[in-house]
């Protein structure tokens, strides 16, 4: 026992003669880094430390930019990009600013891609970058296709077939003003023949479509198609998206007369309930059947809308239509936002892409319109051309702008509900235009 004891007793004591030896190599080794620390630390005199913070500002940032500098994607900056293209981009966030609060144009949308366009122009801050949050955001929804499908599903439980399905002919305005997309993909690829652009057919399919004015889905189809481009195309659409009421009606007055924009339709019919649960099952059958490469954003669109007309989850509709879509709209605004830095926005790519835009988007326009006027050489109702600008996927939007203009004429005559018919057929139709370019390559 005694012997039991004795070994104990060492055992013990060799432990603790352990313990100390290490707490005083551990201790020996923080006061060697804590000694570390100081050598690399020299003391500043208070005017040596303002001239540091001012060194450090936005200021001299954009007047002294600093050599090495990197954008969001490690790659080296131009001064242009670093001083003065971020200025200007900057006025242009305020200008845009301008036409949300004062004019009214697209808040909901104008705002988040301005606000986000700012923060991407800070300098130093890097907010666009891998890190930043806005790039952050950029990749969780935008490179993955996820925010697009969402909007979809909210766009799709806010719309309502209905005008659609009483006056089915107003179908074939919203398929004329996909000529637009069609139409600048032979732009594009002759303007690349002639050595004015380097596009490939691909990044010449993902630009026009920018012609629909659907942002999510110019976002799908740059993904699958032109990835290193999505940035610029997704700015392109939406932007002009936002400013649907600046840049159609010059268009749609241009092309009708003053009897035309007074022109009444008739009254449109009721359509049933059954026939609303129907449509959505029936086109996404068909999109399945014909044309696969179009359902994830038809599946997710009729899904939203068969919630609607469902009548049995209004809690879930309710999500789809008010939460859910303005949460994602908000991250898909600033998302969009990022890509409006001077070094990604202020480039000969983006420039071609934004000018071929807004040619897609007047050709989309322009077609619908003409479209409803070829329309009414035949007997039967009336058309009001005006409606046919309302082709254009920018849902409700572009029906909006078909019955203000309408009303300058005839303040009783009311167009909105005439132009929803094209409208979320123009939805529609974009969608599927989309998959037909995507099924090409693959």
């Amino acid at each position: 026992m005694k012997n039991i004891v004795i070994k104990f007793l060492a055992l013990m004591m060799l432990f603790a003669f352990t313990s100390a030896s290490a707490n005083e190599h551990a201790a020996a080794s923080s006061e060697k880094s804590s000694t570390h620390k100081q050598e690399n630390y020299k003391s500043q005199t208070f005017t040596q430390m303002v001239s540091g913070f001012l060194a450090s500002t936005g200021v001299v940032a954009l007047v002294n930019p600093d050599p090495n500098e990197v954008n969001a994607k490690g790659e080296k900056m131009s001064d242009f990009h670093k001083g003065l293209g971020r200025v200007i981009m900057i006025l242009i966030t305020f200008f845009l600013f301008w036409l949300a609060i004062a004019k009214g144009f697209e808040p909901l949308l104008l705002l988040p891609i301005a606000f986000g366009g700012f923060l991407a122009n800070i300098p130093v801050a890097n907010i666009g970058g891998a890190h930043g949050f806005l790039g952050v955001i950029y990749g969780m929804g935008l490179s993955n296709e996820m925010f697009p499908i969402i909007i979809f599903m909210g766009v799709g439980a806010m719309t309502d077939f209905g005008p659609l399905l009483s006056n089915p002919k107003t179908a074939l305005l919203g398929g004329a003003a996909q000529f637009g997309i069609f139409g600048t993909l032979v732009g594009a690829v002759a303007l690349s023949q002639a050595g004015f652009v380097d596009f490939t057919l691909q990044q010449a399919s993902a630009i026009s479509i920018i012609g629909g004015a659907d942002g999510p889905t110019s976002i799908f189809i740059a993904t699958k198609l032109a990835p290193e481009l999505l940035g610029a195309i997704a700015v392109a659409s939406y932007s002009y998206m936002a400013m649907v009421p600046i840049i159609q009606p010059p268009i749609m007055k241009a092309l009708t007369t003053v009897k035309e924009r007074k022109i009444r339709m008739t009254t449109l019919r009721h359509v049933s309930r059954l026939e609303k649960l129907v449509f959505p099952i029936l086109v996404l059958v068909l999109a399945i059947l014909v044309l696969p490469e179009s359902t994830p954003l038809i599946g997710a669109f009729m899904f939203g809308n068969f919630l609607k007309e469902s009548g049995v989850v209004e809690r879930l509709n309710d999500t789809l239509q008010n939460a859910l879509i303005n949460i994602v709209t908000i991250f898909l605004g600033l998302g969009v936002g990022s890509k409006l830095a001077a070094d990604q926005f202020l480039v000969p790519d983006t420039m071609f892409i934004m000018a071929l835009g807004i040619i897609a988007f007047s050709v989309g326009t322009a077609a619908g319109v003409l479209m409803a006027k070829f329309m009414n050489l035949f007997p039967g109702h009336k058309v009001n051309p005006l409606i046919g600008s309302a082709g254009v996927s920018a849902v409700p939007m572009a029906a909006r702008v078909s019955n203000k203009v309408g009303m300058e004429y005839d303040r009783t005559n009311m167009l909105l509900m005439h132009a929803m018919g094209p409208n979320v057929a123009g939805v529609i139709g974009s969608a599927v235009a989309a998959g037909v370019l995507i099924s090409i390559f693959s």
